[in-house]
């Protein structure tokens, strides 16, 4: 019997490149603070190889990150739910804010 994978929709693709985009700064910043110490004076002596190493490191916690990504968003089968609770959490904020404004300006 033949299964049919169901095509992933714009909502979902959107809120996983949402995901992996700016959660791989955190990851890439603190990749930084790691490698490039430890490579200081390897790109002085031989900077090809060095260079090329560094890229190497970068790329492959990319992939390993986007692979990963890529799994949770399946099992899980997770669609719109970042864009959703995204703006939960920014109109819960409103709200609360609207809240507090209210109690201060009514004193």
């Amino acid at each position: 019997m033949i299964k049919t994978v169901p095509k992933d929709s714009h909502k979902k693709s959107l809120s996983e490149a949402f995901v992996n985009s700016f959660g791989g700064y955190p990851i890439g910043y603190g990749l930084g603070i790691v490698v490039l110490p430890l490579s200081m004076g390897w790109i002085q002596e031989d900077p090809l190889v060095a260079n090329l190493a560094i890229t190497f490191v970068y790329a492959t916690v990319s992939f390993a990150r986007s692979y990963f990504l890529r799994r949770v968003f399946e099992k899980f089968g997770i669609d719109d739910n970042f864009i959703r609770l995204g703006k939960k959490g920014i109109l819960k904020m409103i709200k609360t804010i609207r809240g507090v404004w209210k109690i201060n300006n009514d004193r």
